[in-house]
């Protein structure tokens, strides 16, 4: 196979081994004519590449512009470039965006100030609002550089706007969520409600392979019903919220975690989360980013960037899961499309697409897990040194997270939701017929009323059986079956 030079962002990696993940289309140099971006690299000519020789400073030069940003590839290749040459090069050329968009990174990556002469020309924004999504405006005139990513310069996750990703937020699915509950009565929205709230409780602990217990269905669903609460995220609050998903007094929280964790399946180390010295920075620009509001950014990807995020920076010692879940709907909820109390049950959905879910958090969670050297020291505890940069918790790609997250959302709403309020409708039909036609006792035709719901309005031999040894006659079966499958097969009244 013919070997490629890499340039940019992937021979800045290589060259100062700086710990940023892997580029997802690296630009490499192939004889071409002219720049050709493929799905999995960039295919650039030789007159174009920075020279063999050429210093890591125009390798960073040439991604800034002819790659898609990549800001943790560049801050953490900026950490590492000596600034006397960039002030050089921007001293001689004070209007050039791309060594203004350097030195403005450079500062960010370093803490530092540069000695430069003040930058000339129109502020341009650092995202290309053509390739990702992008957040509020935020001018810095010493650079002449529009923040306008997502978050702040402390903590910034970035949206690839994929045809994906456009397609899903064109689809308007909280629009969607407000018309068909318009469309419902007030008694029929209650019971979606808690049938929402319920779905939303097994679907999330059967991601983690857990059965609720009544106490813990209990206390799952109260987490949900506060999704719609006026309140800041705050660490105080998280912790409340925590104790609220744990049930153990041993494993509930009094503030973000001070020792190391780590996620483990079957007998590997899968994920290790930032350590406790570099959480504190990480929960804080997160929580910056979950507090705005009217920051223009999209409701379900906002909820999908917490949630995430969450997750990954894993601040407390148990009921992370759950408990980033729930920042799912707490963010969605504030959007005036979703009634007080309604959630879209997306764990339901989640629960259904394991591997998906586990390719998204696998976008960050395994080229994360690479930078940790972990060792074993007894069945319960490893030692885990970090051999990366913190940063790389704090910019991060969040494309797959996101576009997971929007599907789910679409498939809560169109599937299950759709579904069970379906299914209401249908079993108010027969429970109706079979309550006028047949005297029961009422916990009884409400089971079976359901099962034959459930059955297109047939009852199961298993099933006849349990019934008749409740007292039930084959007759009085046959009537309830007959009842069921006349109301199943007239039209809906809506």
């Amino acid at each position: 196979m013919a070997h490629h030079r890499k340039v940019g962002y992937a021979h800045l990696r290589e060259r100062l081994s700086t710990g940023a993940f892997e580029p997802s289309q690296p630009a490499k140099v192939y004889p071409v004519q002219k720049f050709v971006r493929l799905s999995d690299c960039v295919q650039v000519p030789e007159h174009a590449a920075p020279a063999s020789d050429a210093s890591a400073l125009e390798h960073l030069l040439f991604a800034l512009k002819h790659e898609e940003l990549d800001l943790q590839a560049a801050i953490l290749a900026l950490k590492k470039i000596d600034p006397v040459p960039l002030v050089e090069q921007f001293s001689q050329a004070t209007s050039s965006s791309y060594l203004q968009q350097a030195c403005f990174l450079w500062e960010i990556a370093n803490q530092q100030t540069l000695n430069a002469p003040p930058a000339k020309g129109a502020t341009k924004p650092l995202f290309d609002p053509n390739l990702f999504l992008t957040g509020p405006s935020s001018k810095y005139t010493r650079w002449r550089v529009d923040f306008n990513g997502i978050g702040s310069i402390q903590y910034s996750p970035t949206v690839r706007l994929t045809p994906e990703i456009k397609a899903l937020l064109a689809e308007d699915i909280l629009g969607q969520a407000r018309e068909f509950i318009q469309s419902m009565d007030p008694d029929m929205v209650e019971r979606a409600v808690r049938w929402a709230y319920l779905s939303e409780t097994e679907g999330s602990y059967a991601i983690e392979r857990e059965a609720p217990t009544g106490n813990r269905t209990e206390a799952f669903a109260k987490l949900l019903a506060r999704a719609h609460e006026e309140i800041l995220l705050t660490e105080e609050y998280l912790v409340e919220l925590q104790n609220l998903t744990v049930q153990s007094a041993m494993d509930q929280a009094v503030e973000y975690r001070n020792q190391q964790n780590w996620l483990r399946r079957d007998s590997s180390i899968t994920y290790v989360p930032p350590a406790p010295e570099h959480l504190l920075p990480v929960m804080e620009g997160l929580l910056t980013l979950a507090n705005q509001k009217d920051n223009g950014i999209h409701p379900l990807v906002l909820g999908s960037l917490v949630s995430f995020g969450f997750v990954f920076a894993h601040p407390f010692m148990d009921g992370n899961g759950r408990l980033s879940r729930f920042l799912f709907h707490k963010i969605a909820c504030r959007n005036a499309n979703l009634p007080n109390g309604l959630v879209l049950p997306i764990s339901t959905a989640m629960a259904r697409h394991e591997g998906h879910y586990l390719r998204a958090l696998k976008s960050f969670s395994a080229p994360a897990r690479d930078l940790w050297t972990v060792a074993k020291v007894s069945d319960l505890e490893y030692d885990c040194a970090f051999e990366g940069s913190p940063e790389i918790y704090h910019f991060w790609d969040a494309t797959q997270c996101v576009q997971f997250g929007l599907e789910m959302a679409k498939e809560a709403l169109q599937r299950d939701l759709h579904e069970e309020v379906h299914f209401l409708g249908r079993f108010d039909r027969v429970y109706s017929r079979l309550n006028k036609a047949i005297d029961m006792n009422n916990n009884l035709m409400n089971l079976i009323a359901r099962l034959l719901v459930q059955n297109d309005g047939a009852l199961s031999i298993s099933k006849r059986k349990m019934f008749i040894a409740k007292g039930c006659t084959e007759e009085l079966l046959n009537e309830a079956e007959q009842i069921a499958q006349e109301a199943l097969n007239e039209e809906s009244p809506d």
